[in-house]
């Protein structure tokens, strides 16, 4: 089976179950947590008193459920989410919530595009057993009582005789060595050990993004990982780092000494207390100084490296300009990460980070907005990678790519290391079949 969904009702140990299927089973299932809780937690929605609002959220958020879906199906794994509509639909109908019933129908019909699960898979408990261990873990926020737990059950029976679904109920009130046997052996799940691989690391990364859209957060996180689990975890081997910001800055500070000197400046100009550029040639210019200073790292043949070649691009041929200008000795060792936000979280994020006394920082330096809506306001990057994970054509090159969703913005660094090794996994995948990865084995079995 590649698609399960698995049911039952609060605390009966659905999270956490796949949680650990997640951690075991790492190359073979990929999780989707429950919609639901995702959509009230990152919109701050009252889960009961705000129906409305939480119904208009849920029609936002399912495209890119639907998406996450087939893009998990699509590299052959198993996609195991958590909850359905159909369990919202009954808990609607046992609170009484109008709203998402009436608006149920359409959300159906548009959920049809989706993938069919192969299988629901209910962790079994009594409305009883569910109220003692909601109170035990203590999270009145999501809290039902007995009654309407009752009702609900009634109803989501309903609903899965109405669709003709195959169901499988699991017991659940028992140890939970018992459940998760049974959950695996209901998935085929057979554990293997992690995949061994501890000498391939990707040769170039190119990490591209909006400002503040999370580029050197990600460095940052790199670099705070022991050799093993970022090599092991992550695919990269020792970190060097290559970033146009620290280039551009200094263009900036030579425009304020040539100014002092002729009155005038030569790139940039003053913008809301920073700097932002007034000669596009800048652009490639910094893609050049990258171009220069990449070629001794890449010829001096160190083993076990990873250069991370960093910069944003905008317009409306930005990035397509960008990576043609590249050098080939760039890009035949490279794969893509392009970490995604709207650009008005990336304006929100850069106005957050920004310290005055600080900004030369890495993770402190801003951009002013009349440079975000100039330079960053769109860019190409859809229009030249439409697919989640893929490859790029760049002249007589292709270069492998995916694309990090990094909304919504995370602080927790396990939840990090999943959303970036989740990201990393599959450009490994991609760039391993690629002539980038094929040359760089073949590069490293020459090694003395």
């Amino acid at each position: 089976m590649r698609y399960v969904v698995i049911e039952g009702l609060p605390a009966a140990g659905k999270s956490e179950l796949l949680g650990l299927l997640e951690r075991f089973y790492p190359n073979q299932v990929r999780i989707l947590p429950e919609l639901v809780k995702t959509t009230v937690e990152q919109h701050g929605i009252d889960l009961f008193r705000e129906r409305g609002r939480l119904t208009a959220a849920l029609a936002k958020a399912l495209p890119e459920r639907k998406r996450a879906v087939k893009e998990i199906l699509a590299q052959g794994l198993t996609c195991l989410e958590e909850s359905h509509l159909g369990v919202h639909l009954a808990y609607s109908h046992a609170l009484g919530d109008e709203s998402f019933v009436a608006a149920y129908k359409e959300l159906a019909q548009e959920d049809r595009a989706a993938p069919v699960p192969d299988a629901y898979v209910r962790l079994g408990i009594s409305p009883a057993v569910s109220v003692s261990r909601q109170e035990a873990r203590g999270t009145p926020d999501f809290f039902v009582g007995e009654d309407a737990l009752a009702r609900m059950l009634n109803a989501l029976q309903g609903w899965h005789l109405e669709q003709g679904t195959s169901l499988a109920t699991i017991a659940a009130e028992r140890p939970a060595s018992e459940v998760i046997r049974d959950v695996e052996s209901f998935l085929g799940l057979t554990y293997t050990g992690e995949k061994s691989s501890p000498g391939e690391a990707v040769d170039v990364l190119l990490l591209l993004g909006r400002p503040a859209g999370g580029k050197s957060e990600f460095i940052d996180f790199m670099h705070k990982s022991d050799a093993k689990r970022r090599r092991e975890m992550f695919h990269l081997g020792a970190v060097r780092v290559l970033d146009d910001f620290p280039i551009l800055w200094e263009k900036f500070l030579e425009d304020d000494v040539w100014e002092s000197i002729t009155g005038a400046r030569r790139d940039s100009r003053p913008s809301g207390g920073n700097y932002m550029v007034s000669n596009d040639d800048l652009w490639p210019f910094l893609i050049e100084q990258l171009n220069r200073r990449a070629k001794p790292i890449l010829q001096s043949g160190a083993g076990g490296e990873t250069l991370i070649i960093e910069f944003a691009r905008g317009g409306a041929s930005g990035y397509r300009d960008a990576l043609e200008r590249l050098s080939p000795a760039v890009l035949s060792r490279a794969a893509i990460l392009y970490i995604s936000v709207p650009f008005e979280e990336s304006w929100r994020r850069n106005v957050v980070r920004y310290d005055e006394a600080r900004r030369g920082g890495i993770l402190t330096h801003s951009v002013p907005r009349e440079e975000m809506e100039r330079s960053y306001g769109i860019d190409d990057w859809d229009a030249l990678a439409p697919d989640p994970v893929g490859m790029i054509s760049v002249g007589s090159m292709s270069i492998p790519y995916v694309t990090l969703n990094n909304v919504p913005e995370l602080k927790d660094p396990d939840k990090l290391a999943r959303r970036y090794g989740d990201a990393l996994d599959k450009l490994y995948s991609v760039w391993c079949a690629s002539e980038a990865g094929r040359s760089s084995s073949n590069r490293r079995a020459k090694l003395p």
